[in-house]
């Protein structure tokens, strides 16, 4: 690939990223502050359509980095993942976006982060050759609502 071709697909990948961070910031919270200020994070596993990733595919129930993840299988491949800590807290949502929409020049656009004020601490973008439930090349986009410390703890 030349670097022109490998430019472009880091741009629109950075772009994809930053759409989602402000769908995600207006869109759908984990956090809200009650009358008295304090801080509340969502601690409830999905419901509705909502299924445990290692229920649908041959991967473990908790994976180290990403935590337990859940999906409505209909939005496969692309998702969002929810992902949560051992403790029941929605750490990230991630979009596992297929190398092959990066190269057909595909548009992303109003990608689901079912929860209402999210707050966003960081986003990762992350490549991955593939594995079950997402066998082709992709990247893995992660809207982390903790801090670069506590995800890199998530074990």
């Amino acid at each position: 690939m030349d670097s022109w071709s490998k430019r472009k697909r880091t741009w629109m990948a950075s772009g994809i990223a930053v759409l989602l961070v402000f769908a995600a910031l207006s869109g759908p919270a984990i956090a809200h502050d009650d009358l008295d200020g304090a801080r509340h994070t969502a601690m409830a596993t999905p419901g509705g359509d909502y299924q445990k990733v290692s229920d649908l595919v041959p991967l473990p129930e908790f994976i180290p980095g990403l935590g337990t993840l859940y999906v409505q299988p209909d939005t496969l491949p692309v998702g969002p993942f929810l992902g949560y800590d051992r403790e029941g807290k929605l750490v990230h949502i991630t979009y596992m976006v297929p190398l092959s929409d990066f190269t057909e020049s595909s548009n992303l656009i109003g990608l689901e982060t079912t929860e209402s004020g999210l707050q966003v601490d960081h986003v990762d973008i992350t490549y991955n050759p593939g594995h079950p439930g997402v066998e082709v090349p992709h990247y893995h986009i992660t809207l982390w609502t903790i801090s670069h410390q506590e995800a890199s703890q998530l074990k």
